[in-house]
């Protein structure tokens, strides 16, 4: 989601962060529509994700699908989480996904259901290479959110073990409020839609978040774990991450590090209690408890 870090206080600054609004949004307007090329995955720089030769061990017998947020990519996001995943022995591989044309390495920007086409191509890439018969997804922000429409709309129920986000906006987001004054911009709205779908589409109560969550949140079949912080700037209410239904795990960071003062961005590109939960959620029969300890393992 947007990398702002803190709630507008004055009406200056809310005037400056509209007006950062509609500049990310009039950047992309002459490119309005997202590719429909297939996904790619960039080849991690020596740490060993993105490595088509891996197969899955008895131990560890799932391929792991790292989803970026938005403004994100395939390799910036995982810096951090990939090698640590690939160091307990797991086959993990990430994808970009929600290009515009001419908007290079700032991705998760097309129609959100556009891009979770683009998810489900990819996971038939990685099944296909790795001969098992479903994976894990772990996604951050967006990236956490946007397989569930995968899940529900496009078959990804069945090729899918288990669904870990961190800090997804899996109900919308109000940004803290700031999306109430685009009815004071004149036009603002429609620029937003035309110029950048895929922040449109995560706006609470947009049409895209109504049908994801029609019906419920989640769908049999799949393990969901949500992971999210109390000092969450970017998808507000923090609480409306948590998901509703059977397999359901909603883990609130302070509750298990109450000193963890990571934000939105850190829970998912650094922040090694989250991926210690992550680790617990891909290997539930060999969890270990999660404390402010998790940070060293």
């Amino acid at each position: 989601m947007l990398p702002w870090t803190r709630a507008p206080r004055t009406p200056r600054a809310r005037r400056t962060l509209a007006a950062l609004l509609l500049a990310v949004a009039a950047f992309a307007a002459p490119t309005a529509t997202a590719t429909a090329a297939t996904p790619t995955a960039a080849t991690a720089p020596s740490r060993g994700w993105n490595d088509y030769s891996c197969k899955p061990s008895a131990a560890h017998p799932r391929p792991v699908v790292l989803v970026h947020g938005t403004f994100g990519n395939s390799i910036d996001n995982w810096l951090v989480l990939a090698p640590y995943l690939v160091n307990r022995g797991y086959c993990v591989y990430s994808l970009d996904y929600g290009q515009l044309p001419g908007v290079p390495f700032f991705n998760g920007l097309g129609p959100i259901d556009k891009s979770a086409g683009q998810l489900a191509t990819f996971v038939d890439q990685v099944l296909a290479a790795t001969g098992a018969p479903k994976a894990d997804i772990v996604g951050h922000s967006q990236g956490g959110m946007m397989p569930n429409y995968y899940l529900k709309f496009l078959g990804g129920a069945a090729k899918v073990n288990a669904m870990i986000g961190l800090a997804p906006d899996n109900h919308g987001t109000t940004l803290l409020g700031l999306t109430k004054l685009l009815p004071y911009f004149p036009g603002a709205e429609d620029l937003l839609h035309a110029g950048t779908p895929g922040l449109a589409d995560q706006v609470a109560g947009s049409p895209f978040i109504t049908k994801l969550n029609a019906g419920g949140d989640t769908v049999p079949g799949v393990r969901y774990t949500v992971v999210a912080t109390k000092y969450d700037e970017v998808v507000t209410p923090y609480r409306t991450q948590f998901l509703d239904g059977p397999n359901v795990r909603n883990v609130l960071l302070q509750d298990l590090c109450p000193v963890d003062l990571s934000e939105h961005v850190a829970i998912g590109t650094v922040d090694r209690i989250a991926y210690h939960e992550v680790v617990n959620a891909l290997d539930p029969a060999h969890a270990t408890p999660t404390t402010c300890a998790s940070v060293i393992g």
